[in-house]
């Protein structure tokens, strides 16, 4: 027994030193940031200055619009792409539709009205989902007639000036834009030559009003975008496209071997393998395309598991030859955090279970104090490092931040007891256990613009496409109904130092479980009276 114990405790203390490391690299990431923002922004302005003061003929774009069932959204998204303001004999529309339902009559309908009054636009539908998202882009670019591809999601709104403000930024092909920091090294003479393969603007959230979880939402999106890509952009390293709001020279996913669909995220995928054939990635923290946040939990969740197992499945995936390639040592550490970054919820996991067992332990060894305290100040330290990120996205982005934050201990509860949903992610991509592409359901939830071109009331749009109910509300429920108990245990004996972190736990996985019940039963698909 003693055994089985000691071995637990010793798991527990790994779990809560992998999240204190996690952790350290939210600092760092935060230091590179503020250490070359204001000198990036002007760079980017100054390159799109000296691009049209040449008067360059405009190359050809494709805007490519993967689709599947998303007949809420799909017309709001069309319309705002075919009013890009760019020349209508250089820019080609792709609808790739891939729905069963009625969205692929509206798609139709609607591209042919647009033909009919002279822009560029096709509807490419297929009758299966072969390769799902990556295999209906494959399709796209063999009829792409672009030099640069631009991909939008369902959920986005791009501004006319998308293209103007993104295609000068690749006009620069050397190092002399986005110098690389001091610890990477070039990936050499390979096939991109240092050109720009891709260019990323950031999320903005048109529904971040909605309600506590949208707002909670945009400020965990905006941590990634403003400060995560932000750091790696302007350091040379590593970055990716988010999959959507952002065009990628049409060349270089070619030569990359084209979008694969061998993971759940195929725009991760694609930009790590550009980069190790040399090409370079650019992020444009002043250019915001907006988009829709998932409204019920669920359909984060759907989003989550999607971008947690298709992140760790690149990571088994492509880190041997990240650690192969020509890059500094510093280079290849942060590729390893940025591909594994979701190890860090089955830890949290860990820490909540085995708490109890720790707390056995603590009591009938000596320097228990000592151990208690040294615990609880990793885990505060790998706790608070995010939220300082998250404080610094806001603080250095908006300047209503004060206002913003205040819903970040939201976004903390929700953080935590989304790590289930996560865990149950990583593990099917360890195991390498294939499951389908699954789209986060959308239902143009735009404050003072309607319904996204759809009439029917927003409960009946959520039936619609709600995600199914399945046994992670119930999990999460459960882990929550532990976590409180295990925090009396711990104010029982007198060991305050852990509270704050088991209350957050408790708290998370309790709010997370029965939001998820709830949204579940109230928006379960109903069939037609």
């Amino acid at each position: 027994m003693d055994l089985l114990q000691n071995l637990l405790v010793g798991l527990y203390g790994l779990a809560s030193l992998g999240l204190f490391v996690y952790g350290l690299n939210c600092y760092l990431l935060i230091a590179l940031f503020l250490r070359h923002r204001g000198e990036a922004e002007r760079r980017t302005r100054a390159v799109a200055a000296d691009y049209w003061r040449r008067s360059p003929e405009l190359p050809r774009v494709t805007t490519q619009l993967p689709l599947w069932n998303e007949r809420f959204v799909a017309e709001r998204l069309i319309r705002s792409v075919a009013a890009l303001d760019w020349p209508g004999d250089r820019h080609q529309i792709q609808v790739l539709d891939d729905s069963t339902d009625e969205t692929r009559e509206l798609c139709a309908s609607l591209c042919a009205e647009l033909r009919a009054a002279g822009i560029d636009i096709v509807h490419l539908h297929r009758t299966n989902r072969d390769g799902w998202k990556a295999g209906a882009l494959n399709q796209g670019l063999a009829a792409a007639t672009g030099e640069f591809v631009a991909i939008f999601d369902a959920d986005f709104i791009p501004d006319p000036d998308f293209l103007r403000r993104t295609i000068p930024q690749f006009d620069q092909p050397g190092p002399q834009v986005d110098q690389p920091g001091p610890h990477f090294r070039a990936p050499g003479p390979r096939s991109g030559s240092g050109r720009i393969a891709m260019v990323q603007t950031r999320w903005g959230h048109v529904n971040r009003t909605h309600s506590l979880l949208t707002r909670a939402q945009a400020i965990g999106i905006d941590g990634h975008f403003v400060i995560e890509q932000g750091a790696r952009t302007w350091h040379g390293l590593f970055m990716n496209f988010n999959g959507t709001a952002g065009v990628w020279r049409a060349e270089a996913i070619r030569d990359a071997g084209g979008w694969t669909s061998d993971t759940l995220t195929e725009d991760l995928d694609l930009s790590y393998r550009a980069q190790l054939r040399g090409w370079r990635m650019r992020y444009l923290h002043d250019v915001v395309t907006p988009s829709e946040l998932p409204i019920d939990i669920n359909g984060l969740k759907s989003q989550q598991h999607r971008w947690a197992k298709g992140s760790i499945q690149v990571a088994c995936k492509l880190l041997p030859a990240v650690f192969r390639a020509p890059v500094s040592l510093g280079t290849k550490i942060q590729a390893w955090f940025h591909l594994t970054h979701y190890l860090i919820h089955p830890m949290i996991v860990l820490v909540a279970l085995l708490a109890w067992p720790a707390l056995l332990w603590f009591t009938r060894v000596r320097l228990a104090d000592a151990l208690v305290w040294s615990s609880g100040a990793l885990l505060g330290l790998s706790t608070v490092a995010p939220s300082v990120l998250y404080l610094c996205s806001q603080r250095s982005t908006y300047r209503d931040w004060i206002p913003r934050v205040l819903i970040l201990p939201a976004l903390i509860v929700i953080g935590i007891g989304i790590a289930v949903n996560n865990t149950r992610a990583v593990l099917e991509a360890v195991l390498r256990r294939e499951s389908a592409f699954i789209r986060t359901p959308k239902y143009g939830v735009v404050p003072g613009q309607g319904g996204g071109g759809s009439a029917a009331p927003l409960a009946q749009r959520r039936r619609t496409y709600g995600v199914k109910w399945h046994l992670g509300g119930a999990i999460e429920l459960a882990l929550g109904l532990y976590g409180i108990w295990t925090l009396w245990l711990y104010v029982e004996a007198g060991k305050w130092v852990a509270t704050p972190l088991l209350t957050l736990n408790a708290l998370g996985f309790t709010a997370v479980g029965l939001l998820s019940l709830a949204h579940a039963w109230r928006w379960r698909p109903r069939p037609a009276a």
